[in-house]
């Protein structure tokens, strides 16, 4: 997986989400690598890497142990790891799945649906899909512009994509390919048995205006996670790394410094 790297000390991984790659990370990189090694991949099928072979299907799980093996092979870790949205659910199944690899989890809007006991199985509202379906077909259309409008506005505020920087719209653009394979790989429901295999310390961050779906999500995860917190960004919404990266970057920080003085205590 391409990656990019700045700063020495312990290792913070970050993981992005959809139509992002390891760009979307430059303001934690700016902020946080006089204090650590942060390094910031792109997955599979993600640019620069756009022309991923078939034999590597788009799969959030093939990621997440995607995840374990870059780690692996840039024996650096354990490592601190942060996702957001998409990057958010592969990075908590990557914590369950490889926790060697995991010395803290925090999950920024993670995404994905919910399985609440008692009810039937979690998935997203059908207007919800019929959106996202249209943002694929404009894609898919050659209406680049207007699908990733339509998708960005949903799962941040309307007028986000108006509102947003060169830098963000030209790394959206390059990875608008992803966006139907990812909705025919749909993310699974976060449950609590799921919730109980991720052992490592755990920030939750949420926008203050981020969709109810994330915010939800972050809630059933504090109730769940054995050895969890969570902050919320005043002011933001779903891109609230980008939006107000001062927050952001303090709150992983001061995370992960009081990971390191309660093992030293």
């Amino acid at each position: 997986m391409p990656y990019v790297e700045r700063g020495e000390g312990e290792l913070l991984l970050f993981v992005h989400g959809s139509l992002c790659d390891y760009r979307y990370w430059q303001p934690q990189l700016d902020g946080l690598s006089n204090r650590y090694r942060c390094v910031a991949i792109s997955l599979t099928h993600y640019w620069p890497n756009g022309a991923t072979p078939a034999r590597f299907p788009f799969s959030w799980s093939r990621h997440a142990d995607e995840l374990a093996e870059f780690i692996d092979r840039f024996d650096a870790g354990p490592a601190h790891v942060i996702g957001h949205s998409r990057g958010g659910c592969v990075s908590f199944h990557f914590a369950r799945r490889h926790r060697q690899h995991v010395r803290t989890l925090t999950l920024a809007d993670p995404g994905g649906p919910l399985q609440i006991a008692g009810r039937p199985v979690a998935n997203l509202p059908e207007t919800v899909n019929a959106l996202r379906a249209r943002a694929a077909q404009l894609i898919e259309e050659g209406k680049v512009e207007a699908g990733l409008q339509l998708f960005v506005d949903s799962v941040s505020r309307p007028g986000f994509w108006s509102k947003s920087t060169t830098a963000f719209r030209t790394m959206a653009t390059d990875n608008a390919h992803t966006l139907a394979r990812q909705f025919r790989d749909p993310l699974p429901a976060y449950v609590p048995d799921d919730a109980s295999q991720v052992r490592c310390p755990v920030l939750l961050i949420d926008g203050e205006k981020s969709p109810q779906m994330f915010k939800r999500a972050v809630a059933a995860l504090q109730s769940w996670l054995p050895d969890a917190r969570r902050k919320t960004v005043n002011g933001a919404s779903h891109g609230m790394n980008l939006a107000h990266p001062a927050a952001f970057n303090r709150y992983v920080d001061e995370f992960v410094r009081g990971v390191a003085t309660r093992a030293g205590a």
